[in-house]
């Protein structure tokens, strides 16, 4: 794989960013590669702002903090671009040529101007309907950030299935502690599902949808995985 990939995720409160990085860090490292996670928010609320970035690569990593270049843009919510709720403006500010922006929308969302920029540098640009996919697959849109990385995983192949199911269980099916607004979230999450099997299995059920529907686009869209 390349040296490294940073992957900056830029989504509001409540919708599970952080644990979507955290989750990408524990599978990359499953798959025996070194990966760094950590998260940018201000007020811990639902619908703010929220960013949280992964480091992934083939070579141990050191640095930390906010990603300013990233390979892969991820959008979890229309109003990150809609309504500027981003710490990042514009939410591809910084993004590297060939890079990669997966937006959770059903439509597109971009400006003409911001279509053009992202052409000239030969980004390339999925939409998925995450919240809805998570919807069909799990029964709630608190699964939106599994079909988002799923979809990620599919595209770029930047970490395995195999390691993405260990990283799940590890994270809801044992005693993980968590902080915060991400211990929140993950009490509501374990709460919607009446049994942790349930959880885990309508979970993996959102990744590997998201992951064929990446997969698909990728092989028509001809671009390349990064692993």
């Amino acid at each position: 794989m390349a040296k490294r990939i940073n992957i900056r995720i830029s989504g509001l409160g409540g919708q599970g960013a952080v644990t979507s990085a955290h989750l990408l860090a524990m599978a990359a490292n499953k798959d025996g590669k070194f990966a760094i996670s950590n998260p940018f928010f201000g007020a811990e609320k639902r619908m703010a702002p929220a960013e949280s970035y992964a480091r992934i690569g083939s070579e141990r990593i050191y640095d930390r903090g906010e990603i300013v270049y990233p390979e892969v843009v991820m959008i979890y919510h229309p109003q990150v671009i809609t309504m500027g709720k981003s710490y990042t403006m514009p939410f591809y500010s910084g993004i590297k040529r060939n890079g990669l922006v997966i937006i959770n929308s059903s439509s597109p969302l971009l400006s003409d101007d911001d279509v053009n920029s992202l052409n000239d540098l030969g980004v390339s640009v999925f939409y998925l309907d995450a919240t809805q996919l998570a919807l069909d697959v799990a029964g709630t849109e608190l699964s939106t950030n599994m079909a988002m990385i799923g979809a990620l995983a599919g595209i770029t192949k930047v970490v395995t299935m195999e390691a993405m199911d260990q990283a799940l269980q590890d994270r809801f099916g044992k005693k993980y502690v968590a902080s915060g607004g991400t211990a929140t979230l993950d009490e509501a999450i374990k709460k919607k599902f009446a049994k942790k099997e349930q959880l885990l299995s309508k979970n993996l059920a959102t990744v590997v949808k998201a992951y064929e529907l990446g997969c698909a686009w990728a092989q028509t869209h001809e671009v390349a995985a990064v692993a």
